[in-house]
């Protein structure tokens, strides 16, 4: 399965890119196993996703928690918390 990843704010600078097309294993159900698959492919990656508490996520431009499974995703979004003012 092919999924779009998008990068906002401070994971976007961290990781070097704002997106990337990736192809996780069949072992990667949520979110959260996503997350922690990409943080073993790069040391930016790894940075990026060292703290989940400062991680929220999107699928197909809906939000979602990190426990979420990914299904038929065809975009998943990564940013940091978002305040509004």
């Amino acid at each position: 399965m092919t999924i779009r990843m998008v990068y906002f704010a401070w994971v976007r600078e961290r990781i070097g890119t704002g997106e990337e097309t990736i192809d996780p294993p069949a072992s990667v159900v949520t979110v959260a196993d996503l997350i922690d698959w990409l943080a073993k492919t790069s040391a930016p990656h790894a940075e990026a996703f060292e703290n989940r508490a400062r991680l929220r996520a999107a699928i197909d431009q809906d939000f979602v928690a990190l426990d979420t499974p990914i299904g038929a995703a065809q975009e998943i979004a990564i940013f940091p918390p978002v305040t509004g003012g």
